[in-house]
């Protein structure tokens, strides 16, 4: 069975955004869920060969998820999202930014605030965030980095693991 999932991915550098429109197969509370607990988060974040390992996750306003890509041999590259605002089921906003093992940003490596919206369609559900970053500059260390790239495969990763529920 081939299902077709809406998908827009655009870069707004006149305002320093990300616009990211995806569609999953799955209810809002499934898909929620997915974007918000650790362990199912571990399963999908990364693109293949990369792995998402939690340190921690406190998934409320004022909580975090500290976590690594884990590479296939082995290497670590930290992340921290910092949550701002949660509507369950709705929204939430976040700030993400690389650092290090112990919890501490890296202010040389790109930080951008997530603006996360899930709403219905249909049976599925549509996810749009929204990246916003402080400056032209880390927009384009983003895009250079590969994540356009990174981000679908993840997201075609959470696509399999939704196609078994």
């Amino acid at each position: 069975m081939s299902l077709t999932l809406f998908f827009d991915f655009t870069v707004d550098k006149a305002n320093n955004t990300i616009n990211i429109k995806r569609e999953f197969a799955g209810n809002r509370a499934l898909v929620w869920d997915c974007y918000t607990k650790s362990e199912i988060l571990d399963q999908w974040w990364m693109p293949h060969p990369w792995k998402s390992r939690t340190k921690s996750m406190d998934f409320r306003e004022g909580g975090r998820w500290h976590y690594a890509a884990v590479g296939p041999n082995g290497e670590e590259h930290w992340s921290i999202t910092s949550y701002v605002k949660i509507e369950p089921q709705k929204m939430f906003i976040a700030n993400d930014g690389f650092g290090d093992a112990n919890g501490n940003i890296n202010p040389k490596m790109p930080q951008s605030k997530w603006t996360m919206n899930f709403s219905d369609r249909g049976k599925n559900t549509l996810v749009h965030g929204i990246m916003q970053f402080p400056d032209l500059a880390q927009l384009e260390q983003t895009i250079a980095m590969g994540f356009k790239e990174g981000l679908t495969m993840a997201m075609e990763n959470l696509d399999a693991m939704l196609a078994k529920k």
